[in-house]
C-alpha cells in the first residue's frame, strides 16, 4: 500500500488539446503514455486530461495524421498539432489484404470515413455516399425502403452479367445480390449492415488496386471496415435522431372538372364512337352514356378524388445508437447496438432494423495477435409491389378522379368498383413482408516470428436467413375470393478463408519492399423452400397451413466455390519512386473443368516529383505525384451452372420423369477487362489546395452474354462469350481550405466523365421488348434508346407526327414527317448514360458551429417514362392524365406537342421519343447544421462531448424532368442490367428533416 501510495503521489495530471493544421480540435485522438497501457482519447473539441509519471512522453495518434511523440517534461499543459493536409497523404488506406500509406499508392482508390455515413437517414450505406465518390455513379432507383441500389464503378463493364461491384466487409466477400424470389421488387442485402458501425469505405477503381481480387473485380471493389477499439479510457457514446419524410415531388394530374372536359372531348372526337341522339344506329345517346358504357364511369359524379396523392403519406424516421469502446495495450474492444425504424413515404412501406456488433482485438504476446468480429442483424421490410403491378400504390394515379376512394357500404370501407384495382385495399387486406436474420463475422490470427514477417489467417462467414411472406386477402385483386398465401424461406451461408504472409523490409535508407502471398477459398451454399396456397377460412388465418389447397410447393439449392492464389509486391526507392505488381489465379466452379482457372495480373508505377531536389523546398507546390497502371480483371457473375447441361424433374400423372432445362456451354470462360490508368495527385500551399486527376480506358472482351435462342429449340437462352465493349473516362477531385482562422470554409469537389461504347456484338442487337426503348447495339452505349422519333402535332388536323428518318439516294437523311407510325424509320432517340456526374461539399465552421452542404449533380442522361404511354397520352383511354395533356390540339392552326384527344384511336400512343426527356439534375443532397457544446460547460455534468444537429436530406432538386424524380430506374420488366433510365410508376425519393444528438461519456 505504501508503494502504491508513493506511485500515486508521483503521478500528475497533464491536460492539453489536439488540433489539426487549421486549429480545429480533433476528437477521438488516442493519447497514450509511452511504454505503458495508460491512455485516453480526446473529447469533441480535442481536449484531454491524463495522469502520467514524471518525465513521461505522450504518443498522440489518429488515423489520417502523422503520429507525434510529445515529451511532457515539467509541463502541466501541452498543445499538439497533428500534421496532415487536405489529401491526407499520411493516411492509412485500406486496400486488398492490407493497408498502404496514401502517398505511396500507385492505384486509383477513393476512401471515405465514418463521418460520411453516420447520422444520415438512409437504409444502406451506399445511399449516404452519393456525390462523394469520383468515378462511382450511385443510383437509388426509387423511394422504396430497402430496395436495390445500382452502383457503377467507371461505367458498365458487362451487358447481361452483373455490373455491381464486389463487396468485402472486414476482409470477407459478402452476398450483395438480391436472393429473394417472392416479389418482383428487389431487396438490398447490404441494408443489413448498420452504417453507424462503419469506420471506412474504400473503393478500388483501377486494375492496379482491384486485380488482387481477380475474377470479380471488373466492376470495382468496395472494401468496408468496421470500427474497432483503441487503447485508452473506456468511452461510451449514445446518439439518436428523429425526423419526418415526404415525397420530393408529387406529379399533377387532372381534377374532376378537367377530367370530364378532356374525356368528353375525346369521346366526341373518337372515330370509334358515334354520339347522336337522333340516330338509332349510334353507339350512345350522350357522352354520359359513353362514359358509363365504356368504363362504367358516372359523368355526373360529384367526386373529386386526388388519387395521385393517396399513394403517399408523411413518413417518419428514427434511429438510436450506442457504443462502448476502449482497451489497453493488449486488449481493445468495440461494442455497439442500434435500432432504426423508417415509415416510408409510400403507403404500406416500412423498414426496421436492429443490430449488435462486437469487435475484439487481443495481443497474446508481442508476436501473436488475435481478432474477432461478430455482428447480428434483424431486419423487417414491409414491402410494396413492384412498379408493374396494379397493387403498386403509385398506379393509383391512373384512377379517374370522378370515382370515390371510399365506400361505406363495402366491408372494407373502400371502393372496389374502380376503373383499375384500388391499391388502397392492400394496406389493411394484404401483407408483403420480408424478415431477415443476418450475421457477418470473422476470426483472425496474426503471427510475427521476426520483425516485418507476418503470417495471417482470417476465417469468416456471412450468414443470411430470409423469410418472405405474402398474404393477399379475399378482398384484394390477387387474393379474391378466398385468399392467397405464399411463404419462401431461404438460407445462404458464405464461408471464406484468407491465408497470407506479408514481408516488409527496409534495405538501407533507400529501399522499402513489401511482399504479399497467400491463398483464399470461398464457398457459398443456398437452400430455399417455398409454398403457395389458396382457400383460407378468413383473413385472420394467413399461414400456408390454413390453406384448403396447396397450389404450389418447391425446394431448391445452389452454390459455388472459388479457390484463389494471390501475390503482390510493393517497392519504394528513395521515398519517391514507386512500383507495384500483383497477380491472382482464380478457379471457379461456375466454369467447366477445362476453363475453371484464370490469371489476372496488374502492374503500376508512381513518381513523387515533389520529393526531388529541384522541388524539395518549393513553397508553392507542396505535393506532386504521377502514377500509371495497367492490369487485367475478370467477371464471373453469371448463373452458377451456365456452363453445364441441366435437367429437372417433371411429373406426368403419378409418374416422375426428367426433362432438359438448360443447354449449357462447356466452352464458357471469364469475361475479362483490361484497364489502363494515368493519374496525377497534387497539392499547393502546404495542402491548402489539393486534388487528383485520373484518365482511364477499360476494354472488356469475351462478354458473358445471355443469348436468346429460337423458341422452337426448347431452350430460351444460352450464355456465351460474345462481344466487346469499352469505357473511357476522366475523374477529377479537388479539396480546398478556402478560409482559416476562427471561421473556416472547406470545399470538396469531384467530377466524373465516362463514355461507354459497344465495340463488337457479332452483328447482333439486344432488344428489351414490349414498350421498352432500351437496346444494346454495336457502336452505341449500353441501353441506348432506339425507336421512332416523335415530331409533334400536325397543326392542320391534330394528328401525331413522326419523323421519316429515311435515307435519300445521295446519302442524306430525309427528316420529313408522317402520321403513319409504321412508315417512320427507327433512329437513336437518347442515351440514359450521363455526360458527367459529380458532387460538391462545402463545410463551414465557426467555434462550435458546423454547417455542411452536399450537392449531387448529374448531367446529360435521358429518361424514358414508359408510364407516359398511359398517363400522358391525350385521353386515349380513361386513365387519368397528367396536367399537361390539357394543352392538346383543338382547332386548326393550334401549335402544340399534344395531339387531339381521340378515345381509342391511338393518336400518338405508340412508343416513341415523345416520353423521353432530359434527366439532368442538381440536388441539395444533404444539409446539416450542428453545434458542439464547449467542454467547460460539460465538465460539471460528467459528459465528455455533446453535439446536436439538424439535417435535411434531398432538400430540393433543380431539374427539367417532369416525372416524380430524375434519379429513377424501374424494377419492372425483368430488370436486365442494360435497361437504364426507365420510369414506370416509380416512386420518388424521400425528402427528410431530422433533429439528432450525440453524447460521449
Amino acid at each position: 500500500m505504501l508503494v502504491a501510495s508513493a506511485a500515486v503521489g508521483q503521478t500528475r495530471a497533464v491536460s492539453g488539446r489536439v488540433t489539426d493544421a487549421t486549429g480545429s480540435g480533433l476528437p477521438g485522438v488516442t493519447v497514450l503514455e509511452q511504454g505503458t497501457s495508460n491512455g485516453t482519447s480526446t473529447n469533441a473539441d480535442g481536449s484531454f486530461t491524463l495522469n502520467v509519471q514524471p518525465g513521461a512522453t505522450l504518443v498522440v495518434s489518429s488515423i489520417g495524421f502523422e503520429t507525434q511523440n510529445v515529451a511532457v517534461g515539467d509541463r502541466s499543459s501541452v498543445a499538439v498539432t497533428l500534421k496532415t493536409n487536405a489529401t491526407q497523404l499520411g493516411e492509412a488506406i485500406v486496400v486488398g489484404y492490407g493497408t498502404q500509406v496514401k502517398r505511396e499508392l500507385t492505384g486509383s482508390v477513393t476512401q471515405l470515413g465514418s463521418k460520411d455515413v453516420e447520422n444520415v437517414p438512409v437504409v444502406s450505406f451506399e445511399q449516404a455516399i452519393q456525390g462523394r465518390t469520383p468515378g462511382v455513379q450511385i443510383n437509388q432507383g426509387s423511394g422504396k425502403l430497402g430496395a436495390g441500389v445500382q452502383i457503377r464503378v467507371r461505367g458498365a463493364s458487362s451487358i447481361t452479367a452483373s455490373n455491381q461491384p464486389l463487396y468485402v466487409i472486414d476482409g470477407i466477400p459478402v452476398t450483395s445480390q438480391d436472393v429473394g424470389s417472392a416479389s418482383g421488387e428487389p431487396l438490398n442485402p447490404l441494408a443489413d449492415l448498420n452504417p453507424s458501425d462503419i469506420e471506412s469505405i474504400t473503393i478500388l477503381k483501377d486494375a492496379a488496386s482491384s486485380a488482387i481480387y481477380g475474377s470479380r473485380a471488373s466492376n470495382g471493389v468496395v472494401l468496408v471496415t468496421t470500427k474497432r477499439g483503441r487503447s485508452g479510457d473506456t468511452r461510451v457514446t449514445v446518439g439518436a435522431y428523429f425526423g419526418r419524410q415526404e415525397a420530393t415531388k408529387l406529379r399533377k394530374f387532372l381534377n374532376a372538372d378537367q377530367y370530364k372536359e378532356l374525356f368528353s372531348e375525346s369521346i366526341l372526337n373518337s372515330p370509334f364512337l358515334l354520339i347522336d341522339p337522333n340516330d338509332p344506329d349510334a353507339d350512345y345517346a350522350s357522352v354520359a352514356d359513353a362514359f358509363a358504357g365504356e368504363a362504367g364511369l358516372d359523368l355526373n359524379s360529384t367526386e373529386n378524388t386526388p388519387w395521385s396523392e393517396l399513394a403517399f403519406r408523411k413518413g417518419s424516421v428514427q434511429q438510436y445508437d450506442a457504443s462502448v469502446s476502449g482497451g489497453d495495450a493488449k486488449t481493445r474492444f468495440f461494442l455497439s447496438g442500434s435500432y432504426s425504424d423508417q415509415q416510408g413515404i409510400i403507403i404500406g412501406n416500412r423498414y426496421r432494423r436492429g443490430s449488435l456488433r462486437a469487435n475484439l482485438d487481443h495481443s497474446l504476446s508481442e508476436k501473436v495477435r488475435i481478432g474477432l468480429n461478430l455482428s447480428l442483424t434483424r431486419s423487417v421490410n414491409d414491402r410494396v409491389a413492384d412498379d408493374n403491378a396494379f397493387s403498386n400504390p403509385v398506379q393509383l394515379n391512373a384512377l379517374p378522379p370522378i370515382q370515390a376512394a371510399n365506400d361505406p357500404t363495402d366491408p372494407t370501407g373502400l371502393n372496389r368498383n374502380t376503373l383499375y384495382y384500388n391499391a388502397l385495399l392492400q394496406v389493411d387486406n394484404a401483407e408483403n413482408r420480408s424478415g431477415n436474420y443476418r450475421s457477418f463475422g470473422n476470426v483472425s490470427l496474426a503471427y510475427e516470428p521476426i520483425k516485418g514477417l507476418i503470417f495471417r489467417t482470417e476465417n469468416g462467414y456471412d450468414f443470411l436467413n430470409l423469410n418472405e411472406r405474402i398474404y393477399q386477402g379475399r378482398f384484394t385483386e390477387d387474393g379474391a375470393p378466398t385468399g392467397y398465401g405464399l411463404q419462401n424461406q431461404l438460407q445462404g451461408i458464405n464461408y471464406t478463408t484468407n491465408n497470407t504472409v506479408t514481408w516488409l523490409k527496409t534495405l538501407g535508407e533507400e529501399h522499402t519492399l513489401e511482399a504479399l502471398g497467400g491463398f483464399s477459398f470461398q464457398r457459398y451454399d443456398q437452400q430455399n423452400n417455398s409454398s403457395e396456397g389458396r382457400g383460407f377460412p378468413n383473413d385472420q388465418f394467413k399461414r400456408i397451413a390454413s390453406a384448403a389447397r396447396i397450389t404450389a410447393a418447391s425446394s431448391g439449392g445452389t452454390g459455388y466455390t472459388f479457390l484463389s492464389y494471390l501475390s503482390r509486391v510493393n517497392y519504394t526507392f528513395r521515398n519517391r519512386y514507386l512500383a507495384s505488381v500483383s497477380a491472382r489465379l482464380d478457379g471457379s466452379s461456375r466454369f467447366s473443368p477445362d476453363n475453371q482457372y484464370g490469371v489476372f495480373p496488374a502492374a503500376s508505377v508512381g513518381w513523387i516529383v515533389s520529393e526531388e531536389g529541384f522541388l524539395k523546398d518549393n513553397n508553392v507546390l507542396s505535393f506532386l505525384k504521377f502514377r500509371g497502371s495497367y492490369g487485367l480483371t475478370g467477371n464471373s457473375e453469371i448463373g452458377n451452372f451456365s456452363s453445364r447441361r441441366l435437367y429437372s424433374a417433371i411429373p406426368y400423372a403419378d409418374v416422375a420423369g426428367i426433362q432438359p432445362t438448360g443447354l449449357g456451354n462447356p466452352d464458357l470462360t471469364w469475361e475479362t477487362t483490361k484497364q489502363a490508368d494515368i493519374g496525377v495527385e497534387f497539392g499547393f500551399l502546404n495542402g491548402r489546395i489539393a486534388g487528383e486527376v485520373d484518365v482511364y480506358e477499360k476494354i472488356t472482351n469475351d462478354l458473358l452474354l445471355d443469348l436468346q435462342l429460337p423458341y422452337t429449340g426448347g431452350y430460351p437462352i444460352v450464355t456465351r462469350n460474345i462481344g466487346d465493349l469499352r469505357n473511357r473516362g476522366i475523374e477529377f477531385s479537388l479539396n480546398t481550405r478556402n478560409l482559416d482562422g476562427d471561421f473556416k470554409w472547406l470545399t470538396n469537389f469531384n467530377l466524373s466523365i465516362n463514355r461507354n461504347k459497344i465495340t463488337n456484338l457479332n452483328g447482333q442487337e439486344i432488344i428489351a421488348g414490349g414498350r421498352n426503348l432500351g437496346r444494346v447495339r454495336e457502336g452505341e452505349p449500353i441501353g441506348v434508346f432506339w425507336g421512332v422519333e416523335y415530331a409533334g402535332v400536325d397543326p392542320a388536323n391534330g394528328d401525331a407526327l413522326y419523323y421519316l428518318n429515311t435515307t435519300n439516294p445521295d446519302g442524306s437523311i430525309n427528316r420529313g414527317t408522317t402520321n403513319d407510325y409504321s412508315a417512320a424509320a427507327e433512329a437513336k432517340l437518347g442515351d440514359p448514360n450521363p455526360d458527367f456526374t459529380g458532387g460538391l461539399t462545402n463545410t463551414f465552421t465557426f467555434k462550435g458551429f458546423e454547417l455542411s452542404i452536399l450537392n449531387q449533380f448529374v448531367k446529360g442522361n435521358d429518361i424514358y417514362n414508359i408510364g407516359g404511354v398511359f398517363q400522358s397520352v391525350n385521353g386515349d383511354y380513361f386513365d387519368n392524365q397528367t396536367l399537361d395533356q390539357l394543352e392538346r390540339w383543338q382547332n386548326p392552326g393550334d401549335i402544340t406537342d399534344v395531339p387531339q384527344a381521340r378515345l381509342y384511336e391511338g393518336n400518338g400512343t405508340a412508343p416513341s421519343s415523345r416520353w423521353i426527356s432530359d434527366g439532368s439534375f442538381f440536388r441539395f443532397k444533404n444539409v446539416t447544421l450542428g453545434y458542439t457544446l464547449p467542454n467547460n460547460l460539460l465538465k460539471p455534468t460528467g459528459i465528455r462531448s455533446a453535439r446536436v444537429y439538424v439535417t435535411a436530406q434531398n432538400l430540393f432538386t433543380i431539374t427539367n424532368y417532369d416525372g416524380y424524380d430524375p434519379e429513377v430506374n424501374t424494377t419492372s420488366f425483368g430488370r436486365p442490367s442494360y435497361l437504364l433510365g426507365h420510369d414506370f410508376y416509380t416512386p420518388p425519393l424521400a425528402k427528410t428533416w431530422l433533429i439528432g444528438f450525440n453524447l460521449g461519456f
